[in-house]
């Protein structure tokens, strides 16, 4: 054991800790999508390949190692949206948080420009934030933008007149992903009556993930803010602003 110890070099070190670190980035960029359970079958299927060696199942196994010869090409099928998200942080460089905190301080203006705007015109909206637990899956259901946030864009969005104004707006890493997106409603019994499908549907997806969401009810004209299956009703600009800066900042750390 003294002796295995004292053939480590440091370079070994540095080489296992990229590969730790590596490891890590691809399970917080996966968390909370569908990768995670294609990552899951294609283990279970590894290690079908496996018991079928020891146990001499030899059909199974030859059908098994066909597969297994292509994996790479089947790994890129499957992930290649989250290969191209991947990609497309580092190019942008916003592993590295410093272009994170304008990026956001410019979100959060954006959005509560649009939610004022809206509210005062009784134009229901809801936009989803998303932090560290994924929601490309939420995502693939909508209409693909990829687009600056801004108060123009919102508007035109969830305008009566636009096609998807019903669905939510989703942004990722400070873009704006996806609109007409569907959502899941809570299914909590105590949520009060009054409360209508956007409000239950913002309560729906923080109960599953992390996201913040803004709503703007049609009804009222009221901005509310919903965290972790809780909501906070008719929210003043600054008290909107003073209560999305600490979530952001979470998320630019994190980053």
């Amino acid at each position: 054991m003294v002796d295995l110890f004292t053939q480590i070099r440091w370079q070994d070190l540095l080489d296992i800790s990229i590969i730790a670190c590596g490891v890590y980035w691809i399970i917080h960029l996966i968390r909370g999508t569908r990768a995670v359970q294609m990552l899951i079958g294609l283990v279970v299927v590894s290690a079908s390949y496996l018991a079928s060696q020891i146990l001499e199942l030899y059909t199974l196994n030859w059908v098994l190692e066909h597969f297994l010869s292509s994996v790479l090409l089947v790994i890129v099928v499957l992930f290649q949206n989250d290969i191209r998200r991947a990609l497309t942080e580092v190019g942008r460089g916003s592993l590295f948080g410093v272009r994170e905190r304008v990026l956001y301080k410019q979100l959060s203006e954006e959005l509560i420009k649009a939610a004022q705007f809206l509210a005062q015109r009784h134009i229901g909206a809801l936009m989803v934030i998303e932090r560290e637990v994924g929601l490309n899956e939420y995502v693939e259901g909508g209409v693909r933008i990829d687009g600056r946030v801004s108060q123009e864009l919102l508007c035109s969005i969830f305008a009566p007149s636009s096609p998807m104004h019903d669905g939510a707006v989703v942004i990722q890493h400070g873009r704006l992903a996806a609109a007409g997106c569907f959502l899941p409603l809570t299914a909590e019994p105590n949520v009060r009556k009054n409360l209508g499908t956007r409000h239950r549907a913002a309560i729906g997806l923080t109960e599953e993930t992390d996201a913040i969401v803004i709503v703007v009810s049609e009804e009222e004209g009221a901005i509310s803010l919903v965290r972790d299956g809780r909501i906070v009703h008719n929210l003043a600009a600054e008290t909107l602003l003073a209560m999305l800066q600490p979530l952001f900042t979470h998320v630019v750390a994190k980053a």
